[in-house]
């Protein structure tokens, strides 16, 4: 099923980097600040990781099929990891900009325009990141909430920058270390994005909540301890596919071990919308 909210989050993700991009990238070229204009292509930056996660979104709304038996939902962990590989690229161009001004002892003066187009930068972006992850959290979207930290580092930077252009009639130094400060934060944000999302593709172990709870479930399909064990999980974006093993007494019939299992798969599937696979170890 299409994610409507992320894709329309995303279209106006798309659409309000591309206008804070031109207006912060004026006011950097107007200053001379390498900080404005690092700050600038990282708010572009984030209009084409928007364009990943669209393509993300869409391609994981796309059902499953005789190649992809379990649907195309890692499409947007692919999504998530060219957000965190763009970021840096990106980081580390700045970071040498940034060296280069500090060698050439090269200083700024900011202006009332920059410190306008900061202030706006902050806020808005603040905004969409907000936006982004609880849209994320909502739809169980990686890659919405991965554009939505992408929103939440440009915030940071910009707020930064902004402390930077109210110290910069101090330090003739302050537009390079600002743009530095960019650079790690950037480093840092794609750390988060690439760390979360490889061990997702790699694969985890069942979250101890969720197998607490499917254990209890139990006890609502049989009058045995079935003792559910050797679980496995397997996550393709919003669907999920669980196996794991149950005990049943040898002495029971095949129909009636067959509906325990099925009973069982049905309720997690309704408590934890999960397609579970159950098989029975006859003891």
């Amino acid at each position: 099923m299409e994610n409507k909210s992320g894709i329309i989050a995303t279209y106006s993700s798309i659409f309000l980097n591309v206008a804070l991009f031109a207006i912060k990238f004026w006011a950097g070229v107007v200053s001379g600040s390498v900080a404005i204009i690092a700050d600038a292509w990282h708010t572009l930056s984030d209009s084409i990781s928007s364009v990943a996660v669209l393509v993300g979104l869409k391609i994981s709304a796309k059902p499953a099929d005789d190649e992809h038996p379990y649907g195309h939902g890692r499409a947007e962990i692919i999504a998530s990891l060219v957000v965190g590989i763009l970021l840096a690229v990106i980081g580390f161009n700045f970071l040498m900009e940034s060296i280069v001004k500090l060698r050439s002892h090269e200083e700024v003066v900011f202006g009332k325009l920059a410190l306008i187009v900061t202030i706006i930068s902050a806020v808005v972006k603040e905004i969409m990141a907000q936006y982004s992850i609880i849209i994320g959290k909502k739809t169980k979207s990686r890659s919405m909430i991965a554009d939505g930290w992408h929103h939440r580092s440009d915030a940071i930077s910009s707020a930064i920058i902004l402390v930077g252009i109210l110290l910069g009639d101090y330090f003739w130094w302050i537009d390079g270390v600002l743009g530095i400060c960019v650079s790690l934060l950037l480093f840092h944000t794609t750390y988060t994005i690439l760390k979360d999302n490889i061990s997702h593709l790699l694969g985890e172990s069942i979250d101890d909540d969720l197998k607490s709870d499917i254990m209890e479930l139990a006890q609502n399909v049989s009058q045995f301890d079935v003792q559910p064990h050797n679980f496995l999980i397997h996550h393709y974006g919003n669907h999920t596919e669980l196996t794991f093993h149950i005990r049943l007494s040898g002495t029971i019939s095949l129909d009636e071990a067959h509906d325990i299992g099925t009973q069982y798969e049905e309720l997690i599937k309704e408590q934890h919308g999960i397609e579970a696979t159950v098989h029975i170890d006859a003891v």
